[in-house]
């Protein structure tokens, strides 16, 4: 089984597998393969992961609900130490944090960097205002604004901030639509020295969207090109200021997304680009609204040091790194895929999945639990209803029932309390499905965090 899924991941077969018999194959996560797009509670563009303390940090813009055109009033942030299953961290930042900015629509493409202990998260402005700056303690925030206006303003294409750290400690900022521009940062991030520069090599389809990093002695330079479509093309050079040569696309535009946003990180010895598609909103809708979703798949250097290219999004996206413990607490909002549910937060809670009904479900991947296996299942649930319950099933939707959580009754949808039952047959490495029952038509519950208790 391990072999025959890996010649899915690794080869054209694995295009045609799932695409093929998509609606067959709830069970996929057998294989424990992320699920493009990657995050289904939000709609999420603009990517820009990042990798602090073993954990992949990946900042999205965010699309509203009701976008027909753009619609971005905020940032988002969800983790990951596996690359499947995703932690929603909620809002991160938002266009209210810049006092200075009057306009509450135009959170476009972010980016956010460490250094020295303190993290920096790159914001454009709306309507050409310029590039801001938020700093934070930590990766989750709370950010604030230390400068209080603009780092960058050089007109209308202020966007898509890029920042990178050399080597020698020296910090650059690329930012840019259709030109690509940057300037030096100084060691505080805050502020710069010199000249804002128009990098004259740009290549020719460059449209927006730089993401600027090193491998191999070598410097990169990846951006969403010439729109529209748009795809993800790249160019190299043996310095952080150019000159760049264009080197190809690592994939080609697709009608199917008239839009693309590259994020590149290395995380565990494996290299990966994100950016986004619109399946969710043509799964919902046949009209195209701006109303993206952040996909991830691994990406390959040749000998040479160029990038291999890839297919358009997968729906199976990327191998899972390592294994997901149930016997700590796992936030409910740490989802593979999902259908139905949405994520809110609370004071006291923090983030929490609501919005729950008959027949929705989540799924987690690659849950390891153990040779002896699970006795007993817990939840922190809070409803307003009796009769409601979790069916907890393993690698498919209809998969083996391991136990059923009876849901009562805590006073109202804002009333905690820790229900608990016993489970069986759970050992081993599987998909977790909580597939939700109760009344058609009612919310049932909210669902805060879960845990099992070993055998």
């Amino acid at each position: 089984m391990k072999e025959f899924a890996m010649l899915i991941k690794t080869s054209w077969i694995k295009n045609f597998f799932i695409n093929s018999l998509a609606a067959l194959t709830v069970g996929l996560g057998t294989f424990c393969f992320a699920d493009n797009s990657i995050i289904q509670t939000k709609f999420t563009a603009d990517p820009a992961p990042m990798v602090y303390n073993d954990t992949v940090f990946l900042y999205t813009s965010h699309d509203e609900n009701d976008a027909t055109g753009f619609h971005m009033k905020n940032w988002l942030l969800y983790t990951s130490t596996d690359m499947v299953n995703w932690t929603d961290r909620g809002i991160v930042a938002s266009l209210k944090d810049f006092k200075w900015v009057k306009e509450t629509n135009g959170a476009w493409a972010p980016q956010c960097i460490n250094r020295n202990g303190k993290f920096y998260l790159y914001c454009p402005m709306p309507n050409g205002v310029g590039i801001g700056v938020l700093v934070s303690d930590s990766p989750y925030g709370p950010f604030k604004d230390p400068i209080g206006k603009a780092l960058i303003h050089n007109g209308p294409e202020v966007i898509d901030p890029t920042v990178f750290i050399d080597d020698d400690g020296q910090a650059y900022l690329y930012w840019g639509n259709p030109r690509a521009y940057y300037v030096k940062l100084n060691k505080d991030m805050i502020s710069y020295s010199g000249e804002i520069v128009e990098v004259p090599t740009t290549s020719k389809n460059y449209q927006e969207g730089p993401w600027l990093w090193k491998h191999k002695g070598m410097y990169y330079l990846a951006y969403a090109s010439t729109c529209c479509p748009e795809g993800i093309g790249y160019a190299m050079s043996n310095s952080p200021t150019g000159p760049w040569e264009y080197k190809g696309m690592i994939m080609d535009a697709n009608k199917k997304s008239s839009g693309n946003h590259p994020g590149i990180i290395e995380y565990k010895g494996n290299w990966y680009v994100f950016g986004f598609n619109y399946a969710i909103n043509y799964s919902l809708t046949n009209i195209h609204r701006e109303r993206r979703s952040v996909c991830v798949e691994e990406m390959t250097y040749n000998p040479d040091g160029t990038i291999q290219k890839l297919p358009w999004w997968t729906t199976a996206g990327v191998p899972q790194i390592g294994n997901l413990n149930p016997y700590i607490r796992n936030e409910a909002e740490t989802i593979a895929w999902e259908s139905g549910v949405k994520t809110e937060k609370s004071k006291s809670e923090g983030i929490y999945v609501t919005d729950i009904n008959n027949g929705d479900y989540i799924k987690v991947e690659g849950v390891d639990f153990g040779n002896k296996g699970a006795a007993t299942f817990s939840a922190s649930i809070a409803s307003a209803l009796n009769g409601s319950k979790i069916e907890l099933r393993i690698d498919s939707l209809g998969g083996t029932k391991i136990g059923a959580l009876q849901i009562s009754k805590t006073g109202s949808l804002k009333n905690w309390k820790l229900e608990s039952t016993s489970v069986k047959n759970a050992s081993g490495v599987h998909d977790l499905y909580f597939v939700f029952k109760g009344n058609p038509g009612e919310k049932l519950f909210n669902f805060d965090y879960w845990k099992f208790k070993a055998n």
